[in-house]
């Protein structure tokens, strides 16, 4: 899978990729959040057309995440970081992820300026799949209807995203966040088609949990996670090996901690983590994310978490 960031790049591009591309595309247009069994179809559906017209399959996204622009901080959380997200849409067979930055300079495309722009002249897209509910450009003056009579003018087709239900409710990344904030680990992996897990590169920390008997695994995350509290998990490390382990996720208030993190002791393992990326998956919750008097109280709970924690997956 080739990343491609912003349009200048999509346009200087030369060699395979860029040979392809001036034949047209099949593409899509979203944040795919998650990756979640909707979002799937979706790239089910470009790839049924991609193969089709023998064209690449193409996955706009954009960074920062549009309500994360317009929200700030009050955003909602991400399910996903930028690279796992990428990892997810490469392992469902994506040809190609161009990724525009949402800033203001991109907030002012016009309806039709987005169009001609990105998807004519930037893509040379011939089939666009997105939802009927599809909005874009300054003050989402650009819909479904406007895409599909500016096609029939400029020789792309435009289709429908198939609606996929769980429960007698859409899947959706709001959904799954929602599940994930109320702790329904086993809906979320029914919505997600895996169990939720996130991923990132182990960091130096405080070296706090060190201290006091319980050595982490500290994974710094760049955006808020829906998920706050501790957590049985397992963890895929680099060999391909799997540990379990007690995680928590969070703003770590007891040592004044501002940035989120998620930090992971792992059972009856001694080595060296640092540098390294892990797959954390959250398997069961044990209790909220609270603030502690002293590191002694800290520490006391810790160690009752771990107990917690082998006594679920002794009993799993």
């Amino acid at each position: 899978m080739r990343l491609i960031r912003g349009l200048t790049n999509l346009k200087s591009m030369s060699g395979e990729t860029r040979a392809s591309l001036g034949k047209g595309c099949v593409a899509t247009i979203g944040n795919f959040d998650g990756v979640h069994l909707g979002h799937q179809t979706i790239i089910e559906q470009v790839q049924e057309q991609s193969e089709k017209l023998r064209l690449p399959s193409v996955v706009m996204i954009f960074e920062p995440q549009p309500g994360e622009f317009f929200q700030g901080r009050d955003a909602p959380p991400r399910l996903m970081e930028f690279r796992q997200k990428l990892e997810a849409l490469a392992a469902l067979g994506v040809d190609v992820v161009l990724c525009m930055k949402f800033n203001e300079q991109f907030r002012q495309y016009s309806g039709m300026g987005f169009i001609k722009d990105i998807l004519i002249d930037g893509l040379q897209v011939r089939h666009l799949v997105v939802g009927d509910d599809f909005r874009f450009g300054c003050d989402r003056s650009g819909d479904f209807a406007l895409l599909e009579q500016v096609g029939r003018d400029a020789g792309f087709t435009v289709e429908n995203t198939r609606t996929v239900m769980s429960g007698g409710e859409r899947i959706s990344s709001s959904r799954v966040r929602k599940c994930l904030q109320q702790n329904q680990l086993e809906e979320v992996a029914g919505l997600l088609g895996a169990p939720y897990s996130i991923s990132g590169r182990v960091v130096y920390g405080k070296q706090l949990g060190r201290e006091i008997g319980a050595p982490t695994a500290n994974i710094m995350l760049k955006h808020v996670p829906a998920l706050r509290g501790v957590y049985v998990v397992s963890a895929e490390l680099p060999d391909g090996t799997t540990q379990t382990g007690v995680a928590n996720i969070g703003l770590r208030p007891t040592v004044d901690g501002k940035a989120p993190s998620l930090e992971v002791h792992l059972f009856d393992f001694a080595g060296t983590l640092y540098g390294q990326r892990l797959t954390v998956t959250f398997l069961h919750p044990l209790r909220d994310e609270v603030r502690f008097e002293s590191l002694d109280a800290l520490k006391a709970q810790i160690e009752q978490d771990m107990r917690d924690a082998r006594h679920w997956l002794a009993n799993r």
